[in-house]
C-alpha cells in the first residue's frame, strides 16, 4: 500500500474518529473530515470546541476511518501531528465547501474557524486478513 491508497479511502469514507488528549485522559469524537490529498488530511472545527484547546496542549493526534462490508470491514488508522492553518482563502474554500458553517457565524476572517491538516506521520490499513499480522506502515 501506498499514501495513494490512504487519501483514496479517507475521501471514500470521510467520517473519521479523531483521538486527542485532555490531560492524561484520552478523548474521542466523530468528524467528518474535510478531505485528504497528497499534502495531508484536512479537518475543520471552531474555537467553541474543546477539542481546540486539546490540539493546542497537544497536537499528537490518532484518526480511523472505517468502511463496513458482509464481514468485518476495513479500517485506515493514521497519526500524526496537528498543523492549524490560519489562511484566510483555505477558510473562503471551507466556507464554500460547507456553506452549514456560515449558520454557526464562523467566517474566513474571524478567528473562530479552525483549519488544521496532518501532513506528516504514519499510517496503516487493517482488515480481517491482516488482524494478526505485523502492521504494514505507511509513512508520509
Amino acid at each position: 500500500m501506498e499514501f495513494a491508497d490512504c487519501v483514496k479511502f479517507a475521501n471514500e469514507n470521510p467520517v473519521a474518529w479523531l483521538a486527542t488528549v485532555e490531560g492524561d485522559q484520552p478523548r474521542v469524537r466523530g468528524m467528518g473530515m474535510w478531505y485528504a490529498d497528497e499534502t495531508g488530511f484536512y479537518f475543520q472545527t471552531a474555537t467553541m470546541k474543546e477539542m481546540v484547546g486539546q490540539l493546542e496542549k497537544n497536537g499528537k493526534v490518532e484518526f480511523a476511518f472505517y468502511h463496513p462490508d458482509e464481514a468485518v470491514g476495513t479500517m485506515l488508522r493514521v497519526s500524526g501531528e496537528v498543523e492549524f492553518l490560519d489562511d484566510v482563502e483555505i477558510k473562503k474554500k471551507v466556507l464554500a465547501d460547507r456553506p452549514f458553517l456560515a449558520e454557526f457565524g464562523l467566517t474566513a476572517e474571524g478567528p473562530e474557524l479552525v483549519v488544521f491538516r496532518i501532513s506528516n506521520g504514519e499510517a496503516h490499513f487493517w482488515d480481517w486478513e491482516s488482524n494478526v499480522k505485523p502492521k504494514e506502515i505507511i509513512k508520509f
